[in-house]
């Protein structure tokens, strides 16, 4: 028996059974009770309690907690099944997407502000650039008093982080952002639109909305989004420019020449303008979409000189109302006639001037965004006649209306920053201060997350196996210096002006003028790993103990693996046979790592937060390639902290699939930048476009959005992957062997046949999940989607898959869930071995269809965005039926009634940030997951076991509920 130190102790009670009362397969007892190493001892004090069927509350309501809905039925359908019989609520105008009208009318409107023009702070900042942002467009912010102002919302801190989970930590209020400023339109600098927008709108009883502005290109995203994004929240966007198309969009304000500045914002507080840089290219070519490029200019007011009350004396002014009057710019008449102005004869001043009693007025300061992608679009910066007035160097023509730039902020590319005529444009600005905001190297190493990224590295040392080192600790051991960012061509004889590398929250202050230059200290510093252990030692003691014991774990399993008997191969289903320590299942047998690792990327809902990011699945498959299921804003970060930068553009080269499981935002709105990743790494390179299921309102965004970038991806709807449409796929497969193609007559006959069977089985009128399925005139042309299950096939027998497949769930119009299986292996002498099957659940409640997927699944991966205990069980059930979701207790019982060998659960409410609270007793099977756990195959056998120690990790932290860190950050 392995030796328990004596701190471990007190925290660990001997092993509890738990008592099961789901309904089975076959009832045949255990013959053993199971048991693992180690159970919290809060546990030991409870009775285990009895799982009850798969039922919800039936007729109950649930009632809009703000009173602005009407009572929603929550209906109970009952569903039978093989084996057994199973109920469960849910929301039915919610699955069938009919809940809008339930919910109260919102209109965000534009805040109204009263400004202050003697603004006492403003400055400028970068909000976002690390490892984890590499090859997307930092944030910048420009804060006032009374307004803020954003440049770009990509996936530098939206689409990659989330605009508001940067902001929840860094403490940067986003209530009081008036406008948003796309120095491009594509997936690099407005990925985290559609999240930031569906925040803003929620939030209070009408929500908010900012003002969108970008080139003429906008127009395309507005279109794409509104594919699922409220009409109401996106009425106030703005495009300028020539459309790049005949048929030019409404509100766009051209210049007269292209290169002339658009005055955007005009008031007592900010001057913004926008001058269009498109490719030098010959005359009369067309510009496609997203070639479109902006430079900004962001002037401040001039300041007025100081008043000077001996001057004032000196002309015969009294003090009073006319010095208030002097200094807000208005003459006035003197109160003496005749005043002696130095040695000459009195003479007479009748009218005093605010020149006269006034220091020189100090210029106002000016910030310059430039965003340069190409070589092509330099050629055009260098001929723009109206930046004239802002050069400064010595081989300008200076007048007096010339302009003197402060800070010049760089978010062009390296590739462009780094050509001699670039540096040299860049001298033209004088003294002005240089932030090289592009793809630097100096600030690699630092996570733009830093409390994600010290909870990651806390479960790192306590079970490295399911928690890799995250990918910027890789790179920790390398020094770059500023150098290394912006290196010439032409040799080191070339010095460029003076320049810095952005880093987070580096600030440039504006106002006062006394502090006027940068100001470092909001930079965070970098963190190391030791540091974090070091501290994790002073506040848990015997976490040592603990991931000394986990570590115990794999050597146990090394040992005990060669005489760990299988389950039954035959096909005969046996009651739970791997709930003793003694089982495997069959497709574990000889199982290599190299087989399948699941890497949980997002594990939390609704929107990203400090530790959770929203919902993806990277399922790595290695040398055979990797599929993505879900892949909601800010998955390639994960994928960049999960690996590093060069290996997660390793695993977007090596994606066979991306599988969407329904529309909602949290789930889809990091693919196009997953996709425009894809695009540029595979540029040059023989490939195939990227297959993408999902449902059908997907392909909708999808399509729009291509008119902005080629996206090099073909879609297939989920219901073409459904068991029935496979079946049919394989049974005219197999009939096709007469010759014939697949399009002729005979073969798109049987194609149409087989559309109206399946339509009379699963998606048909009056079946149980027609609702769900269909809407009025939403059939599948499953005849056009036969070519991409071609392709589809082949890519799951390369990839070593049998099957790939998508079923309905009940959360709302056209939601499901997957079914992945492997096939079978001959091992050395013969013997076929069947394959691992993973089953994720998509978000749903409880239904038949579920549970008949699950069955004899390897893993289930399960949302639980509601978690359960005890005390206040009864609410969260309401909670979940309300809004289609399962609770944590309802997917426990789902996999066990399925007969699933272990249960993941995943997709947490904001209540629960680090660790969600949980009845540990009905855990023997199960695990949470967290961002960035891996779980390779074979390590399945001791998922479990880890639970109990991933509890004593987080034993100093609290369930709260981090939307109101998230409410605090937006107010």
């Amino acid at each position: 028996m392995r030796y328990v130190s004596p701190n471990l102790r007190l925290l660990f009670s001997p092993p509890l059974r738990p008592t099961l009362s789901v309904p089975l397969f076959i009832s045949k007892p255990n013959p053993k009770p199971f048991s693992f190493s180690t159970i919290l001892a809060s546990s030991s004090s409870k009775r285990p309690r009895s799982f009850s069927n798969l039922s919800g509350r039936s007729n109950s309501t649930f009632k809009d907690r703000k009173g602005g809905g009407r009572d929603m039925t929550m209906e109970e359908t009952t569903g039978q099944s093989k084996d057994s019989s199973s109920s469960f609520g849910f929301n039915k105008r919610r699955a069938e997407g009919q809940d809008k009208s339930d919910r109260p009318k919102k209109n965000p409107q534009l805040k109204e502000r009263k400004l202050n023009p003697t603004n006492t702070i403003a400055y400028v900042q970068i909000l976002g650039t690390g490892m984890d942002t590499q090859d997307t467009s930092p944030s910048v912010l420009l804060f006032f008093d009374k307004q803020r102002f954003i440049f770009n919302a990509g996936e530098a801190i939206a689409g990659i982080v989330g605009l508001q989970r940067f902001c929840t930590e860094h403490k940067v209020k986003l209530s009081k952002i008036d406008h948003i400023f796309l120095s491009r339109v594509c997936s690099e600098t407005a990925g985290g639109l559609p999240g930031l927008l569906l925040t803003l709108a929620g939030m209070g009883e009408e929500g908010y909305s900012v003002k969108i502005w970008g080139p003429s290109d906008l127009n395309f995203l507005v279109g794409a989004m509104k594919s699922f994004i409220p009409h109401a929240t996106m009425v106030h966007t703005q495009s300028f420019g020539q459309s790049p198309i005949s048929d030019a969009a409404e509100d766009v304000t051209a210049p007269i020449k292209a290169s002339d500045p658009i005055v955007l914002v005009k008031d007592e507080v900010v001057k913004i303008s926008a001058i269009l840089l498109q490719p030098h290219c010959l005359q009369h070519s067309q510009i496609r979409p997203g070639e479109m490029s902006v430079l900004y200019i962001c002037e401040l007011p001039e300041l007025i000189g100081k008043f000077d009350p001996k001057k004032a004396a000196a002309l015969g002014l009294k003090a009073g109302p006319k010095y208030s009057e002097l200094q807000h710019g208005k003459s006035v008449k003197s109160d003496h006639l005749d005043i002696m102005v130095g040695d000459l004869l009195p003479r007479k001043i009748l009218v005093v001037h605010p020149a006269d009693v006034m220091d020189p007025p100090v210029p106002g300061p000016i910030v310059i965004l430039v965003d340069c992608p190409t070589e092509s679009h330099l050629q055009e910066l260098l001929s723009i006649e109206c930046l004239n007035g802002y050069y400064t160097d010595v081989s300008s023509h200076l007048t007096e209306s010339t302009k003197m730039v402060n800070c010049v902020i760089h978010l062009s590319p390296a590739s462009v920053v780094s050509s001699p005529n670039y540096q040299k444009w860049m001298k033209k600005f004088g003294s002005a201060q240089h932030i090289m905001a592009g793809h630097g190297k100096k600030t690699l190493e630092v996570p733009i997350l830093k409390s994600s990224a010290r909870v990651t590295s806390r479960l790192n040392y306590l079970c490295p196996q399911f928690f890799p080192a995250p990918g910027f600790l890789s790179l920790q051991h390398l020094n770059y210096s500023t150098s290394d960012d912006i290196s010439s061509s032409e040799g080191p004889t070339l010095k460029i002006c003076e320049s810095i590398p952005a880093e987070n929250l580096l600030k440039f202050t504006l106002r006062p003028y006394s502090q006027l230059g940068l100001d470092r200290s909001h930079i965070p510093t970098p963190m190391g790993q030791s540091q974090v252990i070091d501290e994790l030692h002073l506040e848990i003691p015997e976490i040592a103990d603990a991931a000394q014991h986990v570590r115990e774990f794999w050597q146990e399993l090394k040992e005990s693996r060669e005489l760990l008997p299988t389950s039954n191969d035959n096909g005969v289903m046996i009651e739970e046979p791997w709930l003793t320590e003694d089982t495997l299942p069959g497709c574990l047998e000889k199982i290599r790592r190299d087989d399948l690792e699941i890497v949980l990327l997002g594990t939390g809902s609704s929107q990203p937060s400090k530790y959770r990011n929203v919902s993806s699945v990277y399922i790595n498959l290695f040398s055979k390639g990797s599929l993505l299921l879900d892949c909601g804003e800010g998955t390639l970060g994960q994928l960049k902290r999960r690996y590093g930068v060069d290996g997660a553009d390793k695993a977007i080269r090596n994606l066979k699939c991306v599988w969407i499981s329904h529309i909602h935002a949290d789930h889809h709105t990091g693919l196009a930048r997953v996709l425009a990743l894809r695009r540029d790494l595979l540029k040059g390179v023989p490939h195939e476009p990227l297959l993408v299921i999902g449902p059908r309102q997907l392909k909708r965004y999808l399509d729009a959005y291509q008119r902005l970038e080629d996206l090099d991806m073909q879609f297939l709807d989920c219901r073409s992957t459904t068991k029935a449409s496979w079946d049919t796929f394989m049974r005219d497969g197999a009939s096709n062997n007469d010759g014939s193609s697949p399009q002729s007559p005979r073969h798109s006959n049987a194609k149409n046949e087989s559309m109206q069977e399946i339509n009379q089985t699963l998606f048909a009128k009056g079946s149980r999940m027609q609702s769900y399925l269909r809407q009025p005139g939403s059939s599948v042309d499953h005849s056009a989607a036969y070519p991409f299950l071609k392709n589809l096939k082949k890519m799951l027998d390369e990839a070593g898959l049998e099957a790939l497949i998508s079923f309905p769930v009940v959360h709302c119009p056209q939601a499901f869930g997957i079914v992945l299986e492997a096939a079978e292996r001959v091992n050395s002498v013969g013997k076929v071995i069947p394959g691992w099957k993973i089953v994720y659940s998509g978000d749903t409640r409880p239904c038949p269809e579920l549970v008949d997927a699950c069955r004899g699944a390897t893993v289930l991966i399960h949302e639980a965005n509601n978690t359960m205990q005890a005390t206040f069980e009864d609410g969260l059930v309401d909670e979940a039926i309300a809004r289609n979701h399962s609770t944590t207790k309802e997917a426990i019982e789902v996999g066990n009634s399925a007969g699933a060998y272990r249960i993941v659960l995943t997709h947490f409410s904001q209540r629960y940030p680090k660790i969600p609270v949980f009845d540990e007793t009905h855990m023997h099977k199960t695990c949470i997951a967290f961002d960035m756990m891996s779980i390779n195959i074979a390590d399945l056998p001791v998922l479990p076991k880890v639970l109990p120690y991933l509890k004593l990790l987080f034993r100093n932290e609290v369930a709260v509920d981090e939307s109101d860190d998230i409410l605090d950050a937006l107010v």
